[in-house]
């Protein structure tokens, strides 16, 4: 393994092409306010506030690279493009090609993408979408390539600069001929996938026909892509994104479509060693991938081989848009060997349990745990303990995209998250990764454990990785089991590790701990508290059992767990 990937790269950012642009009035305060402004158009007042100002300027991606390498960012990792390149690339289509500002047609075809089909709703959507194209535009009208300047601003923070490129991204799938994301290719239909959607049920069978690389246009439209990003800016390492989408070639691929596969990652390598050459600085080349590598070959990605032969420096393995709970970093090593390293990815979307915020009276159907320090500590403890090389962050900025009250994403909780000593012995909340509609991608996720009905008699068990914990620091296991709110019981006896099943329990609507103002299940759950001594935690993978002591069917819908202070009795 490159020697620096363990030493210097282990605290690793990856941001959007958007994440400098979401939020200017957070990074550009000066110039950009949230407002609720009267739309000219309507002659009301817009159903949501949005930021009013301008122009977009440079200074607020320099503040952003700030905030990072105060918050011990080590390595950025900067999203170059989504199907079109989102930078003014000379190779590629762009994603403004064509637009000229306040041309409300050029951004019509997308608006079913983003799920507007009802006529005010897409005007809504233009709206909105123009306005906040039109930052991109700032820039290009002030002949500034944000690509470069986001590489610039790393280096004068000492934040080294890795640029991502997302391989088959799908964003403009509902509208292929009419959204303003998608290259000329893509909507040629030859050019696409046609075997990769194989159920009815699938969440958007559609959005499995992305470009296929078996077709050398595809292979010669990416590789320029990732040639210009390559040679022609300031960065010194480069992710391969196949989560976005994890779409290649068909599946089944034959032995030959595989080896060729890997021939053009290899071609891909001897650009970076190239630039490696050029420049005097190592240029590490990974994957974000899936963690399921059987599946990922089946599509023409021999990851395993491309490890072991040190074609690839290092892969990170994830879910789709929830972090993966139970990712097994232990046996990855031993599929991929010890030349390769391995990163922890955390991802923004804790699982799909809907949670409630009394305080706003606001239902939240995914936990954004960038607003939650103890779920981060504990999804980052959990992959330190099985081996993995250090911390990835993915979408951790969409916390505060959303602008939801009280929901914001914590930087302070950046630093240090790849140390797993400082880790121990501060409060943690673990959950299980669910099955989820669209949240969701089978076959290429970890299959979820969650939920699962238990009938009468039956038990369950269930493994999750954590860290072991200091036993001088008063702290206490708890242990959350979510049923269905109707479900009844004579007792659920549960067991941790092995010990003796706990029968009492405490009943509750409350989260084991707040995610920022989310507090509380739905009305559809219920939880049940049970407390064992953080002694039992050991590093790596733990075992809790459940048991239907009822006699009616039980449904398990989540297993929380928190390391925290031993609560103070009652006088």
């Amino acid at each position: 393994m490159n020697p620096l990937l363990r030493t210097q790269h282990r605290n690793l950012f990856n941001g959007d092409t958007c994440v400098f642009f979401y939020n200017p009035e957070k990074w550009q305060p000066e110039d950009f306010s949230l407002q609720t402004p009267v739309n000219p158009r309507t002659g009301r007042p817009e159903p949501a506030p949005r930021p009013v100002g301008g122009p977009f300027k440079p200074v607020a991606i320099q503040r952003y690279v700030d905030l990072l390498a105060d918050s011990g960012i080590d390595t950025f990792l900067i999203n170059a493009n989504a199907c079109r390149a989102w930078y003014p690339s000379k190779v590629i289509p762009t994603i403004l090609d064509g637009y000229r500002r306040g041309d409300r047609e050029y951004f019509r075809g997308h608006a079913i993408c983003q799920g507007a089909t009802e006529p005010e709703d897409v005007e809504l959507f233009i709206d909105r979408i123009m306005a906040f194209m039109n930052l991109y535009q700032d820039l290009l009208d002030a002949g500034v390539d944000w690509l470069a300047e986001s590489a610039q601003a790393c280096r004068r923070r000492g934040v080294a600069p890795w640029v991502s490129v997302r391989m088959n991204d799908f964003h403009g799938h509902k509208n292929i001929q009419g959204s303003f994301f998608n290259v000329p290719l893509l909507k040629q239909p030859e050019m696409r996938l046609k075997r990769s959607g194989y159920s009815s049920t699938m969440f958007e069978p559609g959005y499995r026909e992305g470009l296929n690389y078996e077709k050398a246009e595809v292979r010669a439209l990416m590789f320029a892509q990732i040639r210009e990003v390559v040679e022609d800016y300031d960065f010194e390492g480069l992710e391969l994104d196949w989560w976005r989408q994890p779409l290649c070639c068909e599946p089944n691929a034959t032995p030959e479509t595989v080896a060729m596969m890997s021939d053009w990652f290899r071609s891909i390598r001897a650009l970076t060693e190239a630039r490696a050459k050029k420049t005097g600085r190592p240029y590490p080349l990974g994957m974000r991938i899936p963690g399921q590598l059987e599946t990922l070959k089946s599509i023409g990605l021999d990851v395993v081989t491309l490890c072991r032969e040190g074609t690839l420096d290092f892969v990170a393995p994830s879910g789709f848009w929830c972090t993966s709970w139970e990712m097994p970093h232990d046996t990855l090593r031993q599929q991929l060997g010890d030349r390769v390293a391995i990163y922890g990815v955390i991802e923004d979307g804790a699982n799909p349990l809907p949670t409630y915020a009394p305080a706003i009276k606001h239902r939240q159907h995914i936990r954004l745990i960038s607003s939650s320090r103890e779920m981060l500590h504990a999804n980052a403890a959990g992959k330190l303990a099985l081996g993995a090389d250090g911390i990835e962050w993915f979408n951790f900025y969409c916390t505060d995209q959303m602008r939801i009250p009280g929901l914001i994403s914590d930087y302070t909780s950046l630093r240090d998250i790849h140390r797993l000593e400082h880790l121990r012995g501060r409060p943690k909340h673990y959950t299980l990764s669910l099955s989820g509609y669209g949240l969701v991608l089978p076959p290429f996720e970890v299959t979820p454990q969650l939920p699962v009905v238990l009938e009468k008699g039956w038990n369950h068990l269930f493994r999750l990785p954590m860290t072991a914990e200091p036993a001088d620091q008063n702290l206490e296991l708890c242990i959350q089991i979510v049923l269905k709110a109707g479900d009844t019981f004579t007792c659920l006896p549960v067991a941790f590790n092995g010990c003796w099943p706990r029968l009492d329990y405490t009943p509750t609507d409350q989260l084991l701990f707040p995610c920022g103002p989310l507090t509380h299940f739905t009305a559809e759950h219920r939880g049940y508290d049970y407390r064992f001594p953080v002694n039992l935690v050991r590093d790596g993978w733990n075992e809790i059992t459940v048991e239907n002591g009822g006699e009616t069917p039980i449904t398990i819908v989540a297993i929380e767990l928190a390391v925290r202070a031993v609560p103070k009795e009652n006088p």
